[in-house]
């Protein structure tokens, strides 16, 4: 009976430190140089204020690929230069159910990342300030390519 437990507890033990170091590893890590996310109605109101363009990641929380965005992407000295200067970036998790004002109507995020045509994640949206879509981009992309992504949207918008 004492060597049932016992493998039972190694067992267990085994089990939740394999949990712990897999939920440190989902856990997102504060990023130096990360944009600054604000929420959708915020980003629409100061987009049209300041003439910019709004940029929407919509994630997935545990996505590979959403994280290697947030990590090694959107820190990147070029890509911020974009981001500062020509777009609002806003953050939306495409499975919540948080509340965000698209257009003076509530929905939840997973709604609107419905509306955008979300399939896979990430997924970028550029939109301008009257919430009109202008760009819409799946999947990772990396430095160049999104940096290169977003000088297309600004192009297109004028």
């Amino acid at each position: 009976m004492n060597r049932k437990i016992i493998i039972a507890l190694l067992i267990a033990g085994f089990i939740g430190v394999y949990a712990y170091y897999s939920f440190q590893q989902v856990s997102p890590d504060e990023i130096e140089n990360a944009p600054e996310w604000i929420p959708l109605e915020t980003a629409q109101k100061q987009a049209s204020d300041q003439n910019k363009l709004i940029m929407i990641d919509i994630y997935e929380v545990g996505c590979q690929y959403c994280r290697a965005m947030e990590r090694e992407v959107y820190p990147s000295p070029s890509v911020r230069a974009v981001l500062d200067r020509d777009f609002v970036p806003v953050k939306i998790n495409g499975h919540s159910e948080n509340t965000v004002i698209y257009k003076g109507e509530e929905m939840t995020e997973q709604q609107f990342a419905s509306q955008m045509g979300v399939t896979a994640y990430p997924f970028t949206v550029i939109m301008d300030g009257e919430g009109n879509v202008i760009d819409s981009r799946r999947g990772y992309m990396n430095i160049v390519n999104f940096s290169r992504f977003l000088r297309d949207s600004v192009e297109k918008a004028t």
